[in-house]
């Protein structure tokens, strides 16, 4: 696979701040240049059949309770996805021979993404500045997607990358959320052994037009100088936050935390949605103004994947929980819910121990 599709070039200018909770009922308007280009390359794409299966409006359902689970019934995803890679290890090698991103077919590729540090959003000045020797990312379907806009984010696929988080990976990542004028618009990373289907670098991208409680509830401070803060709602995890002026910052500090993870061989899932700041009391209702990247170690899962209702990964440890079949989607509860995360998060203890190893190596 070679032809790398159009290039949408950006800069900071293109970031949109300010995104407030109301906006998820005008998903349709003001999108930015950012989601139009990917909705309307993904929905094209969707019309030529190149997905392995139709995704329409999926059936949908709040669970009652506090943890607001947004459930989701998605059956043709756990009927016609790739069978997943065998993973043995969080620190896999990767290998040319199993499939990987360098595989697919041109078709697949949305546009190449590359960030302009000066001068006008332009294809022209991404030619020149970018794809010719700055970092770039390659924005494909995902050919059995979740929800609208599935797309996966592939930085610099070509050089092989194992599934283990750069400073590069996730500042594609938080810098996409910030393209996006949808507060609906979410980033995720399944590490080795915390559900990853495939031993290439990826983050999963998609639309989700409920809001979620990892968006607003509180949090509590672990290191002002590194920010980072304790997420201490049921499951734990941890979090940065940003409103961009400290982007390349976070970027390195998250992969500070996620290789200390994976130094001590622990699996974990990462998701980026846009947030309220960490540092104050808020509420459903309030301004979006930066993204909340939340980090959830967790017990490790190799070989086949779980037969349960569902697989607890990125989405599902976030509150969005896409279920392969009806009787699970329509019979399960909150306590439910939390059973099934339960077998796969650590305990309060583990993870406070975690903490204090963290916080003695960054």
């Amino acid at each position: 696979m070679e032809d790398h599709g159009p290039i949408f070039s950006y800069t900071d200018q293109d970031f949109v701040h300010d995104v407030s909770r109301s906006e998820y009922e005008q998903r349709t308007q003001d999108l930015s240049r950012f989601d139009r280009a990917l909705r309307s390359g993904w929905s094209e794409k969707m019309r030529r059949g190149l997905f392995r299966y139709h995704l329409g409006e999926l059936e949908t359902r709040v669970l009652p309770g506090e943890a607001g689970y947004v459930a989701q019934l998605n059956i043709q995803r756990g009927i016609e996805r790739r069978k997943p890679q065998e993973i043995l290890s969080i620190r896999q090698i990767f290998d040319p021979l199993q499939f990987n991103f360098n595989k697919i077919k041109p078709e697949e590729v949305l546009f190449e993404m590359c960030r302009n540090k000066h001068g006008p959003s332009s294809t022209e000045s991404c030619v020149q500045n970018g794809s010719s020797g700055s970092p770039s990312c390659l924005v494909i379907i995902n050919v059995s997607p979740l929800e609208l806009g599935h797309s996966l984010l592939l930085p610099e696929p070509a050089r092989c990358y194992p599934q283990v988080l750069t400073p590069l990976a996730v500042r594609f990542g938080i810098e996409t959320v910030f393209l996006s004028s949808d507060p609906g618009y979410r980033v995720g990373f399944n590490s080795l052994g915390g559900f990853a289907s495939v031993n290439h670098l990826h983050l999963h991208g998609y639309y989700l037009s409920h809001t979620l409680k990892v968006e607003w509830a509180p949090t509590e401070t672990l290191s002002p100088k590194k920010g980072l803060y304790r997420f201490p709602s049921f499951p734990r995890a941890f979090l940065f936050y940003t409103e961009a002026q400290d982007l390349e910052q976070t970027a390195r500090a998250v992969c500070r935390l996620t290789d200390i993870l994976v130094e001590e061989n622990i699996a974990h899932n990462l998701f980026m949605t846009r947030g309220c700041p960490p540092y104050a009391e808020q509420r459903p209702s309030a301004l979006r103004r930066g993204v909340r990247v939340l980090i959830w170690p967790r017990v490790s899962c190799f070989g086949a994947k779980e037969e349960s209702a569902f697989n607890v990964a990125l989405c599902e440890l976030a509150g969005h929980l896409p279920f392969k079949n009806k009787e699970d989607f329509n019979t399960i509860d909150e306590d439910g819910v939390k059973a099934i995360v339960q077998r796969y998060v650590l305990s309060d203890h583990e993870f406070t121990q975690l903490e204090k190893r963290v916080l003695g190596k960054l």
